[in-house]
């Protein structure tokens, strides 16, 4: 698949290193974090500093692990923290270069466990689904745990500046001792101390997707012809995008119309 044409947005880069069979993804993330707090300010939302942090981790991780993926995949997270009664959620789409998440921290079910949902989109495949119980303090631990359990290698992630992070994954035939005794500091070095080919660029952006049209596909799936069962006496439904939180309003007259244009 091809790579899509936007031409402004995010750098991530890939590097290959040589004698370790180890692939090497960074990104600064500053422009994104930019973007997701004017997103932010647009819903008039302000998170608390610990949920705030815990998300722009989630964000970092889910953009690297995409961007180490092939061209065609599309990776949803979402994190349960069961003491925390939170769910993170982000994606990544490599086709559209979209990245985007958001936190839920009203009527999180209990399951009494942390859990870590991964799904991935590829095209013209049927969706998978992987589902771990996680350890660790962090987003960051969590997704290293992840990667063991799911991906059945290693990987790490490291916030090398702020906002700057890394991510350094096995590939076959690692050197995995290498990976797993890597600190802050080495891979603050890794540019001098190891020998880095440059395999990709690729461009991501702080955008949903969702808009006025998609939530009416939604509401006509779930009408199933009895806009009653949706609307009870009231003329319009106030909805969130389930990805980004944005709010739409959708009239009934609107999605009539919409469900009778679609036969």
């Amino acid at each position: 698949m091809e790579p899509p044409a936007e031409s402004t947005g995010l750098e991530v880069r890939s590097y290959f290193v040589r004698g370790r069979n180890a692939l090497v993804t960074r990104a600064p993330l500053g422009d994104l974090y930019i973007d997701y707090y004017l997103h932010q300010g647009q819903l008039g939302r302000q998170h608390s500093i610990l949920h705030d942090s815990m998300l722009k981790e989630a964000l970092a991780a889910c953009l690297l692990h995409g961007a180490s993926r092939p061209w065609n995949e599309s990776i949803a997270w979402t994190l349960h923290w069961e003491a925390l009664e939170l769910n993170l959620f982000v994606n990544c789409e490599n086709p559209t270069g979209r990245v985007v998440g958001q936190l839920f921290t009203e009527d999180v079910k209990k399951t009494g466990r942390n859990l870590f949902c991964a799904d991935v989109a590829r095209a013209r495949s049927s969706p998978s689904r992987s589902v771990v119980e996680f350890e660790g303090g962090t987003v960051l631990e969590a997704v290293e745990w992840f990667y063991l359990q799911s991906e059945q290698r290693p990987a790490r992630f490291f916030e090398v500046e702020p906002e700057d992070f890394v991510m350094v994954s096995a590939q076959p035939d690692c050197e995995e001792g290498w990976i797993e005794g890597l600190t802050l500091e080495a891979v603050r070095q890794l540019d001098s101390t190891e020998t880095l080919s440059l395999l990709e660029k690729r461009l991501y952006r702080w955008e949903c997707g969702c808009s006025q049209e998609r939530m009416l596909q939604i509401l006509a799936s779930a009408m199933r012809g009895d806009p009653e069962a949706l609307f009870g006496a009231d003329a319009s439904l106030r909805m969130s995008c389930p990805r980004c939180g944005t709010r739409h309003v959708v009239t009934r007259e609107s999605l009539e119309a919409y469900a009778a244009s679609q036969g």
